[in-house]
């Protein structure tokens, strides 16, 4: 092969993985788009939002080889869409446990977002107590020349949940994975404290729901808080009116 090949071959190669990473990227704003949108709707319409914060992450390059490797998984492009469902990532965090099901519920049940797996570690603990609901989801990219389905994963936990994990991925690293049992114990024992914080917290809010009658079946249009108008759409609207009442 000419060095001129090898030269057009780098290009490509470089045109190509651009394209794979730049799909994932806009796979993820395509996601939080949607959050975005349910987050305000809530906040506008229900005056309370499930929705507390959220944030994403895309693999570096290095990472998503890395795990190719480990996967043993070929070195392509192709290969890597396949094999590998978390180069994008989204977290969203919940004030209550109700609430994560609710927005995987919403977010689900959305035309153009796929299902491809769900893991409720709220219902099943991984051993160290950690819990989250996991989604895998796919969301058409609509690219200049195509139409991209992406994989983005997706996790929603609760504030407890979100701060015992950072806790734990901390530790993880610094001990390399190989955490000493009592330290392991102990932190095991953290994450079912703030599973017990999050039940207490949300019975709490129940309860005030239920006192305050503002459970979202007494909600109204009326109640929905007033949103300003620009000056010159309220003038064309009361005039539009004065002219409907005295065409004369």
């Amino acid at each position: 092969m000419s060095n001129s090949e090898t030269v057009v071959d780098l290009v490509q190669l470089r045109h190509d993985f651009t394209r794979f990473m730049m799909s994932y990227k806009f796979g993820i704003d395509e996601l939080i788009t949607k959050i975005n949108i349910l987050k305000q709707e809530f906040t506008h319409i229900h005056r309370y939002s499930p929705i507390e914060h959220v944030s994403s992450r895309l693999k570096t390059p290095e990472s998503i080889l890395d795990k190719a490797k480990r996967k043993n998984c070929a070195l392509n492009l192709d290969a890597i869409r396949e094999s590998i469902f978390d180069v994008a990532g989204v977290r969203i965090t919940c004030s209550f446990i109700s609430d994560t099901y609710r927005i995987a519920d919403m977010l689900s049940s959305q035309s153009d977002i796929r299902v491809v797996e769900v893991k409720d570690y709220i219902a099943n603990p991984k051993a160290n107590g950690y819990k989250s609901l996991h989604l895998i989801v796919e969301i058409p990219v609509f690219m200049s020349d195509r139409v991209q389905p992406v994989l983005v994963e997706l996790q929603i936990r609760t504030i407890a949940m979100d701060f015992w994990a950072s806790l734990e991925h901390k530790i993880f690293y610094k001990y390399r994975g190989q955490i000493p049992p009592n330290l392991l114990a102990e932190l095991t024992e953290a994450a079912e404290t703030a599973n017990k914080l999050d039940e207490k917290m949300e019975s709490l809010h129940d309860e005030v729901e239920e006192l305050n009658g503002d459970s979202e079946n007494s909600i109204t249009l009326g109640a929905m808080p007033p949103m300003a108008l620009p000056p010159e759409l309220l003038h064309m609207l009361l005039t539009a009116q004065a002219d409907a009442i005295d065409p004369e």
